[in-house]
């Protein structure tokens, strides 16, 4: 066997023996892996469904539209593109349909859970275009107030919201009235929540934001691509159209092809319209709302046994835990439970003082877990375990016994 194909198998066997507790990732069904390894990697489709600049494109019409369907009936939208490679290359193509370069765009700070295409300094989103940020309050809570005065003050075009380490529900109807009132196209980057949305578990941006971005891994469980959603009508694909929210789902799929890039990965297409099938069957709901339950009681776990949980808990799927009252900084505290099978990320704090390679924080989150079939008393269980390790200074390599055994107890893909 190739040595590519036995580290693989070393990573199988890590995933199954080990409790993931990074809230950006999750175990896509077997169906799902099928799809990605499968003949569909084999060919070129420039274009989209019926407009490709390739022959043999009879299949690949085929998955796209039964993708962009099903992306349709879950959001709610009239436009679904099912094209980008991932969720920063999804946020570059919508900055390309909206905004001129130099023209500014408005973010969360990625210091206080924002994420880097939000207009983050070193990105592409600052680099090309101006970018105002947006930071959270001192209770890590997001200021509406705040966020209003900063846009009527640096007029942004285009305005992200959505976070990669914020555990509270958006307001989307207020940041759409922020939005109309500095006359911004709003953005709702949901990546993290989207599997919660069409869940049912966390309000919806259709109807209030432009654009919508997703990847379609995280809560959704999906492979790693990504959507972009919108409403409107599409016009004639050799125009260039005006820059009106009408066509937006002309600027948006001009932007994605030919603006940004070739042809589209059919094997991860065809992974993400198997997923989205199965978001669609009851049993997703219930998913979701189990997330939400296992976020909530291990939070709870955690503050009860004198962890500072940012914000005092969660609406959603993730925790952000700040370490500086145990003095442990999130780097040490994520290697530890690492020997101890559990993974977790270091991640900066609001207003954190640490830099960001070794930060106050960790994030960690419950999609994972809840995938594997775990409930509300095994939260608590692994909040022990976690508390045990931050806390109590068990040795680490003590506790990983108790995770393995747990792990045994819920295969890692049986669902």
């Amino acid at each position: 066997m190739d040595k590519v194909f036995s580290i693989i198998e070393k990573e199988k066997q890590r995933q199954l023996d080990t409790l993931e507790l990074i809230p950006s990732e999750n175990y896509v069904s077997q169906a799902v892996l099928r799809a990605l390894g499968s003949e569909m990697n084999n060919k070129y489709s420039e274009g989209y469904p019926g407009k490709r600049y390739y022959g043999g494109n009879i299949f690949v019409d085929e998955i796209e539209n039964i993708a962009i369907e099903r992306a349709k009936k879950l959001f709610g939208t009239n436009h679904a593109n099912v094209q980008p490679y991932s969720g920063s290359p999804a946020n570059m193509a919508t900055c390309f349909a909206l905004l001129e370069p130099g023209e500014k765009l408005m973010g969360m700070s990625l210091s206080y859970g924002g994420h880097l295409t939000h207009g983050h300094a070193v990105n592409f989103s600052a680099r090309y275009y101006g970018s105002a940020q947006y930071p959270t309050g001192k209770d890590g809570w997001l200021d509406y107030d705040l966020i209003e005065e900063i846009a009527r003050r640096e007029r942004p075009k285009l305005i992200f919201c959505g976070a990669t380490a914020y555990s509270r529900v958006f307001d989307f109807r207020r940041l759409g009235e922020i939005a109309t009132s500095v006359d911004a196209f709003l953005v709702a980057d949901v990546a993290h929540i989207a599997g919660l949305i069409i869940g049912g578990v966390h309000p919806t941006p259709v109807g209030i934001a432009d654009v919508i971005t997703t990847t379609t891994h995280k809560t959704l469980r999906g492979p790693r691509g990504a959507m972009i959603l919108c409403n409107g009508n599409s016009s004639d694909p050799l125009k260039v159209p005006e820059k009106t929210r009408n066509n937006l789902p002309s600027l948006i799929d001009r932007a994605v092809f030919p603006g940004l890039q070739g042809g589209p990965h059919n094997h991860t297409t065809a992974g993400i319209a198997v997923a989205l099938g199965e978001a669609l069957e009851p049993s997703f709901a219930e998913y979701a709302k189990q997330i939400v339950k296992n976020a909530k009681v291990l939070g709870a776990t955690l503050i009860e046994n004198g962890l500072d949980v940012v914000t005092g808990g969660t609406d959603n799927h993730l925790l952000l835990l700040d370490l500086t009252k145990i003095g442990i900084t999130g780097k040490e505290a994520e290697t530890l439970l690492d020997i101890a099978g559990i993974t977790v990320n270091k991640n900066t704090v609001p207003f954190d003082k640490r830099k960001p390679f070794d930060p106050s924080g960790i994030r960690l989150g419950t999609p994972v877990v809840t995938t594997r079939g775990m409930k509300e008393s095994h939260m608590g269980l692994i909040g022990d375990m976690i508390v045990d390790v931050l806390i109590r200074k068990k040795k680490p390599e003590y506790v990983r016994e108790s995770v393995f055994d747990l792990c045994k107890d819920f295969p890692a893909f049986a669902w």
